[in-house]
């Protein structure tokens, strides 16, 4: 970790981060869900957060990953399967002073593994307006706009973006 002159700890830029499936209830991961959830409410009326709390994310339905820098849980997402061939990117989150290190692209990546591990063939996702970053996140992964899903309701200020999984075939 480096410590600029406001004193602030920051991580590395020459750090990788490492992306793993960690338990949702764990402090760090509470810490990062509620900053997350601090950072929507700031952006957003209530009736257009659709948060996962933090028993939510430990549903079987769930996979829940964290990244480290150097240690440090510095960002987080999770996988939410909606049926037997979709899943649903949620909580994906960097906290302010780790952004622009590639953790953001590090968590979708591994999510996306994972759900091609899971037979998924599409990914999809419901994010906000106010987030000019993340949507620049998805859209240079490949997600495209789509209808709204699941229990979604579209607003002005949302949107819906879906990914078809490629999997990983090999011809023998």
């Amino acid at each position: 970790m480096t410590r600029p002159p406001d004193g602030a700890v920051r991580p590395r830029a020459a750090a990788a981060p490492q992306v793993a499936l960690e338990d949702p209830r764990s402090p760090e991961a509470r810490a990062l869900v509620g900053a997350l959830d601090d950072y929507l409410e700031a952006l957003y009326p209530p009736d257009n957060n659709y948060l996962l709390d933090v028993e939510a994310l430990c549903a079987p339905e769930v996979s829940f990953f964290v990244a480290r820098v150097g240690g440090m849980a510095l960002g987080c997402g999770a996988l939410r399967l909606l049926d037997a061939r979709s899943g649903e990117l949620k909580r994906m989150f960097v906290a302010p002073e780790a952004r622009g290190l590639g953790i953001g692209s590090a968590i979708l990546q591994a999510i996306e593994q994972r759900a091609r591990q899971l037979g998924l063939a599409e990914l999809k996702l419901e994010t906000g307006t106010a987030q000019p970053e993340a949507l620049g996140l998805y859209r240079a992964a490949g997600y495209r706009p789509c209808a709204a899903f699941a229990d979604y309701r579209p607003s002005p200020l949302n949107l819906f973006l879906a990914k078809p999984l490629v999997a990983n075939l090999r011809r023998h």
